[in-house]
């Protein structure tokens, strides 16, 4: 099962800024695309919509860590 982190749409993104922005890889932005068939395909992509962001493999997925006193 795939699991998604959600992210809301702001003023002037585009979909490989998105995918830059959680995978530090721009060329991913297809697998953002297909997890959300329902939102057009512009370049820029409306504010206010909620995406779903698949959580790539590990390699794939910038790490979010707790800072060291909150482990």
């Amino acid at each position: 099962m795939t699991e998604f982190y959600s992210y809301i749409t702001k003023d002037g993104d585009r979909w490989d800024s998105i995918s830059y922005k959680f995978y530090d890889n721009p060329n991913l932005y297809e697998e953002i695309i297909k997890a959300n068939p329902t939102v057009p395909k512009d370049p820029v992509i409306e504010s206010g919509i909620k995406l779903k962001i698949p959580v790539l493999d590990t390699s794939q997925t910038i790490q979010f860590e707790l800072p060291p006193w909150k482990k």
